[in-house]
């Protein structure tokens, strides 16, 4: 959201082509003929999702409204469909958020009233993971001023456990994930944080309009670090502790205006890392130490700025292996007038800048981009990248009165990976996805229909909710892979790493359900194989560090894999 660089952007579009920002904004796009097929199809109505997004009272430019919410895609009563959690951010007397459960025939049926997770506030980001190991997925939520979290009672409603589990946070919650960064077998949690925003600070254009803050108007905040300190009650019905760790770790060390955030093994030691996308500061990468400790090491693995040198708008982050080198990218969103940015990996440990090469920098639309996805959509074996989009400006030539938020409506965006880890826009291609404005914000993913192909959940500031269901045609073959952790609950791996291997080829994915921006995905890896019916091996990196071999399976069908008990006397 940084708004007062034209000049260093312009001397950029030089590079890239000298396209002035003007031009992006006012360059009619022109027809497609004869467009190929889409890859998505608005199923909203028909699914029975009429959720609306309360945003708050309009014109009092609350910076928290500007900025949220997100959503949730998690199987939260264990019967093998997925489910929707969508929050509201119309603060303590608004619309509360709502929980929305699969039916056996795929609409969704509202059962928010009295599941727990049915309350209002400035209700940000959702996190998912089972942190007390029952088996149970449970939630926490993000607040303009603190966080939430609510325990699955395995009866279709959560228990508020904020206070007894010791998580005391004020500060401006976003996004947030659930990562065991000391590898003990109980799930941590990482809470980004935005500005310390002072709401009577009015601020303006620079014509003098009243318009939302900048995060360059406000101190930034540290990243919160809690460690998980295992079940509280004997085990007859686990409870859960959190040990705030944010100095000790190192987190305290440095602040940003943060947005998005990714756990990972980026230097490939086998222990998880902490990147955060932060808004108009040069990007964080918490190493970890393996002592409790992290390293903040973004500028020397040069994931802290984009080629130029300078620091972008970072709010969303997409993670995954673009070009099927077996070492992921990482690629985050940034400002309408800057290029969403991508950071291939290579050695391992280091990033580059390869947005202009990869074909992302002079894309057919312009947008200010916050939730993003990297998914083989069409399953012909590389990923492909999803961007949602809403201005955080007012646009300059919007017509007055009216509704207040058309002035901050745009277009999402889609990119085809040409299977070489270069991409083609087909934004103009997807009229269900791409053609309809917003003030879009969060983007989760998910196989919704159980059909092997990877379906999107949009949200957008004081609009409707959008479900999109992957009907792209010819798709190739597919693996959903769930692994899980018999020692721990049975819970799903955080941190596992996938590797699938056919045809002299090895695909690579994550049991890894935090990234996009201010959401929770699926938690299972998705594979798109193209012609493959058969793959040969599975390989598994879990958690703990240890490695497991699995054998190969038709493809086409959902498998769950389970960790091996130790060996007597083995070392990981």
């Amino acid at each position: 959201m940084m708004m007062s660089r034209w000049f260093l952007f312009l001397a950029g579009l030089a590079l890239l082509g000298g396209l002035g920002v003007w031009a992006w904004r006012c360059r009619p796009v022109p027809p497609v003929a004869n467009p190929p097929p889409s890859w998505f199809v608005d199923v909203t109505e028909a699914s029975g999702v009429d959720f609306l997004h309360d945003a708050g009272p309009t014109g009092t430019y609350f910076m928290p409204q500007i900025m949220g919410s997100g959503a949730a895609v998690f199987d939260f009563d264990g019967d093998g469909q997925l489910d929707l959690l969508l929050l509201n951010n119309g603060g303590p007397k608004g619309r509360p958020n709502q929980l929305y459960r699969q039916r056996p025939d795929g609409t969704f049926d509202n059962v928010s009233c009295g599941s727990g997770l049915d309350f209002a506030g400035h209700n940000m980001g959702v996190a998912v993971g089972d942190v007390n190991n029952d088996g149970r997925p449970d939630v926490l939520v993000t607040q303009y001023g603190g966080i939430r979290l609510l325990c699955n009672n395995g009866d279709g409603t959560f228990m508020d456990v904020t206070g007894a589990a010791g998580l005391v946070h004020s500060r401006w919650g976003t996004s947030a994930a659930f990562v065991d960064y000391d590898r003990d077998g109980w799930l941590d949690l990482v809470v980004v944080n935005y500005v310390n925003y002072d709401p009577s600070v009015p601020c303006r254009t620079y014509s003098s309009a009243m318009n939302f803050c900048a995060p360059k108007d406000f101190p930034g905040s540290v990243t919160n670090l809690y460690r998980n300190l295992g079940a509280t009650d004997g085990g007859k019905r686990p409870g859960v502790r959190f040990q705030d760790v944010t100095a000790s770790s190192g987190f305290a060390a440095a602040q940003g205006p943060g947005l998005g955030v990714v756990c990972a093994d980026f230097d490939g030691d086998g222990w998880p890392d902490i990147f955060v996308a932060n808004d108009g500061k040069p990007n964080h990468l918490w190493i970890n130490r393996r002592d409790g400790t992290f390293g903040e090491e973004a500028v020397p693995r040069g994931i802290a700025f984009n080629a130029m040198g300078q620091a972008e708008a970072n709010m969303g982050i997409a993670l995954g292996d673009l070009d099927g080198d077996g070492l992921f990218d990482i690629f985050v969103t940034h400002l309408n007038v800057e290029t969403n940015t991508l950071w291939k990996q290579g050695p391992r440990g280091l990033f580059r800048d390869r947005t202009v090469t990869r074909g992302l920098a002079r894309p057919a639309r312009r947008g200010t981009g916050f939730g993003t996805v990297a998914v083989d959509f069409d399953q012909d074996g590389a990923l492909d990248v999803a961007v949602v989009n809403g201005a955080v400006l007012r646009a300059p030539d919007a017509a007055p009165g009216g509704n207040f938020w058309s002035a901050y409506e745009q277009t999402n965006q889609l990119w085809a990976n040409d299977g070489k880890g270069t991409f083609v826009d087909r934004s103009d291609c997807e009229p269900a996805l791409c053609g309809v404005a917003g003030v879009w914000r969060g983007l989760a993913y998910g196989d919704l229909d159980g059909d092997g192909a990877v379906d999107l959940l949009v949200t957008g500031i004081a609009g409707r909710a959008r479900l999109y269901r992957n009907i792209a045609p010819n798709r190739g073959h597919w693996l959903l892979v769930q692994a899980l952790d018999p020692a721990h609950g049975g819970r799903p791996a955080y941190g596992a790493e996938i590797r699938v291997e056919a045809a002299g080829r090895t695909w690579l994915s994550w049991i890894n359900p935090g990234s996009s921006y201010l959401c929770s995905n699926d938690p299972r890896a998705h594979f798109g194989l193209g012609a493959l019916r058969q793959v040969e091996a599975i390989r598994v990196r879990w958690p703990d560090g240890s490695e497991q071999a699995f054998p190969g399976t038709p493809t086409d069908r959902v498998i769950v894999l389970r960790k091996a008990a130790p060996r007597v006397g083995a070392s990981n």
